[in-house]
């Protein structure tokens, strides 16, 4: 079958929400979800969204300067000032749409400082800012009436001149992107879906990973669709491990403990109940995520403990309730009582900072191919992400491709000589097992190998490793009908490769890529 849309949107989290909404008014528009509509790491994001509001003690030349720090001074500085002074306008139009964002006694924004910050501006809605936005995104997209929602759709490839028999190098000048090919699993058809404008919007990749925060459907999709199309791919080293992930062994993924919680007043412990952030950074537990990450990571080796403690008992037992209701819940479901017990916490792979190289009109180097949200590179995080600062990117690169998209789509028309999937092909019970493994085989040689301290001879055995599944799942999706696993573990072993030759590459410590080989001046006398 083959569909025809102006706009073919892959992803729904708020960047593939957002785009849609800002595009829907000027033609068709497929919003492609790889579960539900609700299932993206837009909705299990906790602490919140930064932009600069309160201008009596807050300014945009203070945000920049604490994402350039952020980030080991790797940001691109254009990408910084557009995501930061354009923050404030995209807000109003989340509000717009129905966000409701707290707000004190004043009837002012109730802000919120994390990590890295110099000032309080973070907008939440309690402890669950990420599920408010796309609850309301997701009413509003139903709501237009020339937006199609496909749930439960897969991605397979992006459409280019390679499938009319062309051959395409990263070398080719002008490949370009004509829609995807998209698989329906409960029909096990592969259809073909073009489009004038396709936009790439699938998420981060943290399911690569034994411990995320993310939801078990971040393989990394997009990235590796437009890698294998020969698009641009960078900064895929700067892998964000979130400091502060809830212990709980039976979790996948693991329950986040908001950075928010540490804004407010919460101190990191080791487990003999000592304070340890001292010895690694003046700004103590505010440090930024991979400071504090590697600081943990640290004493858990020297200890041999699993986690450390996030302490806030000190705080009223009533403020903490009323601004981490989801928290206080999930911790007491455990028996932990966080007004009255420490928290049990690790940390986990939360956002990936590189992904698919986009210029400040969030086009990709593949013609007609956008890229945004956590998938996309846009030189905002640099070497590591600002917190609250992704949510806030993600809208402000919807709202820069809606307008380029929009001012160049009548120069496009649908190629209608794209050839149908071919969809020959056989699948077994035993070819299930072999995904399976091959999967866990994945999480297990980047965890053990490609994590928070990494070093050359990880790197090479974690290479060595990866490189036999690669050849085998190659060899099982040329010969098996094309189902969501194969082609989820397909795209995590990409994405696994794309991270170790990336960090086999730089040839230093910098931001969230830490070598033993190279240690960074600022740290190598503690890790």
């Amino acid at each position: 079958m083959v569909r025809k849309f102006d706009f073919l949107v892959i992803g729904s989290g708020i960047a593939g929400m957002s785009f849609a909404l800002k595009v829907a008014g000027k033609g068709t528009v497929a919003l492609i979800c790889k579960t539900s509509l609700e299932e993206a790491n837009t909705y299990f994001a906790q602490g919140g969204i930064a932009s600069v509001t309160n201008n009596l003690v807050d300014n945009f030349e203070k945000h920049i300067e604490d994402t350039m720090i952020a980030g080991d001074w790797l940001s691109e500085r254009e990408a910084v000032e557009k995501v930061v002074r354009e923050a404030p306008g995209q807000i109003e139009e989340l509000i717009s749409w129905g966000v409701d964002f707290d707000k004190n006694e004043k009837g002012e924004f109730d802000l919120h400082r994390e990590g890295g910050h110099s000032e309080f501006r973070i907008l939440h809605h309690k402890d669950n800012t990420g599920a408010e936005i796309q609850d309301s995104l997701i009413k509003a997209v139903k709501r237009h009436k020339n937006i199609e929602v496909f749930e439960n759709r897969f991605a397979v490839e992006i459409l280019t001149q390679h499938h009319l028999g062309v051959t395409v190098t990263r070398q080719t000048p002008d490949i370009k992107c004509y829609g995807a090919y998209i698989l329906d699993p409960q029909t096990g058809k592969v259809e073909t879906y073009l489009a004038k404008v396709t936009l790439m919007a699938t998420g981060g990749v943290g399911a690569v990973y034994q411990t995320t925060t993310n939801p078990l459907v971040a393989t990394g999709d997009g990235i590796a669709m437009v890698y294998r199309a020969k698009g641009t791919v960078k900064d895929m080293e700067f892998v964000q491990f979130h400091p502060t992930a809830l212990y709980n062994p039976g979790d996948r993924p693991s329950f986040l403990i908001t950075e928010a919680m540490r804004g407010y007043g919460g101190v990191l412990r080791t487990m003999d109940g000592k304070e340890f952030m001292h010895k690694y950074d003046p700004r103590l537990s505010l440090a930024p995520r991979d400071i504090v990450a590697r600081a943990i990571d640290n004493e858990m080796k020297n200890t041999g403990d699993e986690h450390v403690y996030l302490d806030v008992t000190h705080k009223d037992p009533e403020e903490t309730k009323k601004h981490f209701p989801n928290i206080y819940e999930k911790c007491l479901s455990l028996g932990i009582d966080i007004t009255k017990d420490y928290i049990p916490v690790a940390p986990a792979a939360h956002y990936l900072c590189g992904g698919i190289k986009v210029d400040l009109n969030a086009q990709s180097s593949i013609e007609r191919l956008y890229a945004i949200g956590e998938c996309s590179c846009t030189g905002l995080h640099g070497g590591n992400r600002l917190a609250s600062n992704s949510l806030i990117e993600a809208v402000v690169y919807a709202d820069a491709a809606a307008k380029h998209s929009l001012s160049v789509i009548n120069e496009y028309a649908f190629n209608e000589e794209i050839p149908e999937w071919d969809d020959e092909g056989t699948r077994s019970n035993e070819e299930m097992v072999l995904i399976t493994q091959s999967s866990k085989e994945v999480t297990q040689i980047m965890s053990s190998y490609v994590g928070i301290v990494r070093s050359n001879l990880r790197l090479e055995r974690a290479w060595k490793r990866l490189d036999i599944i690669y050849e085998e799942t190659e060899s099982l999706f040329k010969r098996s009908f094309a189902s969501k696993e194969i082609c989820e573990l397909r795209n995590m072993v990409n994405v696994g490769y794309l991270i170790m030759r990336q960090a086999i590459e730089r040839k230093e410590s910098r931001g969230l890529h830490y070598t033993i080989d190279y240690p960074h001046p600022k740290t190598k006398d503690t890790l």
